[in-house]
């Protein structure tokens, strides 16, 4: 499947007018006169030739600029065609990534026309573990063969021309409009929003932005574990399989099924925690629509996929959470809830950093089966993601339980974090050891999420 992206960020906030058009209301008459009213030539030109021809309704013009909603979205590739600056691609719907500009002037002059504009400084190509994206013309472009979703080029990108797909507007329409929304947030919240703020102050206020109920990811993160700790034993132990890869990462996944593919067998089937408790929400309120809420940009990716059904409608950052924090003047110290979140384990919260997810999977192993030995290594970072791939590739990690972080640090340091990793990953040990259980029961291994 394919969708449109107008791979512009030029809006009236982030360019000038050099004239003032007053003429025919179409895009084409617009580039007549000296390539449009906008301060930059190539950029989208705002006046609808697009959303005129779009058979789906799926495209509006929004402070100046085209928008397109990828839930309606069919690719069709009409609305480019009709685009005079061609600022409108056609890409893989399950790509979550986009270089949002389409100037290829030289740097200072990019700017000069828009601030978000990409200025051909190569930071995105250098940090992008996997050589996905390189700059030709000043302008840089994703190649989505490559591309796992990782994030590290938007974290990079000193002036936002590289974004990942928002569902902030689909979001806030279906709660203006009443629906039953439920949000499962990711353990690495706490310290997100505020060194004093705690996880009742963080209920209490996406209550006020409309959320009828809120779940905690690590739910699923404990019935992860336990399953997982079955799978290894029953499966690594015996021979049966030479090692297992974990797969709640979903750009270590990605990674692995992408340049790995004879691997698939040994990355692990047990259903990742967003996955897990989404399923656990439905079956509880089938009706409601699920929002997870975390600090990987990558989840967009594993909520998309069709191979698994995430029964997740939206995800959301927690750098996207505080913008709507914001623009809602959502002070979260003012707001208490009379309850925490659903009680998850120490093991299930520890996911959120890098080697918790082994660490939480050998414990289980360790108390439920005891007299097992388990073989742990975990890598951090794609480039050494990569390296343990290739290991396992050639024998040398038989028997192992191999844990891949896409992010160094874990979790925590994902594209979408409001806070520095070392201190983010403080937070998450902090309110490890401060739960009242740290190992979950067995029996929930044996939980069935169809």
């Amino acid at each position: 499947p394919m969708t449109a992206v107008v791979c512009c960020r030029g809006d009236c906030d982030h360019t000038h007018k050099k004239y003032v058009y007053q003429g025919l209301n179409s895009c084409q008459g617009a580039k007549q006169f000296y390539g449009g009213e906008g301060e930059c030539v190539y950029g989208c030109l705002g006046h609808g030739d697009c959303m005129n021809v779009c058979p789906n309704g799926a495209i509006r013009i929004e402070n100046g600029i085209a928008q397109i909603d990828p839930y309606i979205c069919t690719g069709c590739g009409i609305c480019s065609k009709v685009c005079p600056n061609q600022v409108i691609h056609v890409v893989p719907s399950a790509s979550t990534i986009a270089v949002l500009c389409s100037n290829t002037e030289p740097g200072a002059g990019a700017r000069k026309a828009c601030s978000h504009a990409c200025i051909g400084c190569r930071r995105c190509e250098r940090e992008c573990p996997e050589g996905a994206i390189t700059v030709r013309n000043n302008l840089a472009s994703i190649n989505y063969d490559k591309c796992v979703s990782c994030g590290q080029c938007l974290v990079n990108c000193p002036f936002g021309a590289i974004a990942d797909k928002s569902q902030i507007f689909q979001l806030a329409r279906a709660l203006s409009e009443g629906e039953q929304i439920i949000a499962e947030i990711a353990p690495a919240f706490t310290g997100q929003f505020g060194d004093n703020i705690n996880a009742r102050n963080l209920k209490a206020a996406l209550e006020e932005l409309g959320f009828s109920q809120v779940y905690e990811v690590a739910l699923g993160a404990d019935i992860g574990a336990v399953a997982e700790a079955h799978h290894y034993v029953e499966k690594v132990t015996t021979g049966e399989l030479p090692f297992l890869l974990t797969s709640c990462c979903p750009s270590w996944a990605m990674l692995a099924k992408k340049y790995f593919p004879d691997m698939i067998d040994e990355v692990s089937q047990e259903l990742t925690p967003m996955v897990a408790t989404a399923r656990t929400i439905k079956k509880e309120h089938p009706n409601a629509k699920v929002v997870f809420i975390g600090p990987c940009a990558a989840k967009k990716l594993e909520a998309m996929r069709r191979s698994v059904r995430s029964d997740v409608d939206f995800v959301v950052t927690f750098e996207e959470l505080q913008g709507m924090f914001d623009a809602k003047e959502i002070d979260l110290s003012e707001y208490e809830a009379e309850s925490s979140f659903h009680n998850a384990t120490g093991v299930g919260r520890g996911y959120a950093v890098a080697g918790g997810v082994a660490s939480a999977i050998e414990k289980c192993v360790n108390e439920y089966y005891p007299g097992v030995e388990v073989k742990i290594e975990h890598a951090e970072g794609l480039a050494d993601c990569k390296k343990i791939l290739s290991m396992a590739k050639i024998g040398r990690m038989n028997g192992c339980l191999i844990e891949g972080m896409g992010c160094p640090g874990g979790c925590v340091a994902g594209a979408g974090t409001n806070i520095p990793v070392p201190k983010a990953q403080k937070k998450v040990q902090e309110f490890v050891k401060a739960s009242s259980k740290q190992l979950p029961p067995k029996e929930l291994g044996e939980i069935e999420l169809k």
